[in-house]
This record gives C-alpha cells, structure tokens and sequence, in this order.
C-alpha cells in the first residue's frame, strides 16, 4: 500500500522557504509511529530540509543532481525507480513530500494520512486538491492547540474509492 503523509495548512500549504510552517510535536510522533519500520520517499529537498536520515527507515531520496551523495539514504534518479525499490523492501511504502513529489505519486496512492492543521500561513509550496470524488475520509481525530503544540489540528485517514 502506498500512503502520503503530509501537514498542511488551511490553504493546503506545506511549506515556505524549504521549512515546515509550524512546530507540532503530537504530528511529528504521529508521524514516526505509523512510518518506522517502512520505506519513505522524498525529494533532495525534503531530505535537505531533514538534515538526516530518518531513524529505522529506509530513505529513498530521488534527486536529479549529479555526484549528489550522502551516508545513509538510497538516492535514485526517478520516483519510478524510487517505488521499484520500496516495493522489493516492503509492501507499505510511505511518500513524505515535498510539492512536486506529492503531485505526482497523489494519483498513484492507496490512501493519505493527512494532518490538517487550522492555519492559513504564507507557503510557496502547496499540496494538491483532494477530491472527494476519488477519497473518501475514513478517520479523524482532532486536537486543540496547547503549550508544545502552537495550532488546532486533526489527523485525517483518506482512503481511495476507486482507482483512476
């Protein structure tokens, strides 16, 4: 099964300037529960904005840039090469981000774990429209802003209704 996992905002922004718009702790956790143990799949930029290689993961990092290399991570030149090699490691294989790499596995995923945070920011990078024609949203569990966590927030399970 491949899931995308991503906090937006309001907007659907995710981000501005190669940095996440907010800090949430209880999302991060929710974050590192349900992707340990699995592939993740992002982008250089993603993985720069990291700094490091996600612990008991497998990073698969795809990038364009050449003599590009770093300890730790699988680097590959396609998203398609990217899933070949998560799906030899495990059937679960979880996209992470960022925009562009959103955009183009949205249409190949079974299903989005989505944290909708109540928050209009400025973001030069968005995640794109979920239509409620394809995904259905099947959970939602929901969070008030406290002294670590700065925004209202809702985890969201979508599942697809049908294939493209």
């Amino acid at each position: 099964m491949t899931t995308i996992v991503v906090a937006m905002g309001l907007g659907n922004e995710i981000g501005a300037e190669n940095q996440l718009l907010w800090h949430l702790p209880k999302d991060l956790k929710h974050f590192k529960e349900i992707t340990t143990g699995h592939p993740v799949i992002m982008g250089r930029k993603t993985y720069e904005s990291i700094g490091k290689p996600l612990p008991n993961r497998t990073n698969i990092v795809v990038s364009r840039k050449k003599d590009w290399f770093e300890e730790g991570i699988l680097i590959v030149g396609s998203l398609k090469e990217a899933l070949k090699f998560a799906k030899k490691m495990d059937e679960d294989i979880f996209i992470i981000g960022g925009g562009n790499i959103y955009e183009q596995t949205i249409d190949l995923a079974d299903k989005l774990e989505v944290t909708s945070v109540k928050a209009n920011l400025k973001a030069d990078v968005f995640f794109p429209e979920i239509n409620p024609k394809i995904w259905k949203k099947t959970i939602e569990t929901c969070h008030e802003k406290d002294e670590k966590n700065s925004y209202d927030f809702c985890f969201q399970t979508y599942e697809r209704k049908e294939k493209l």
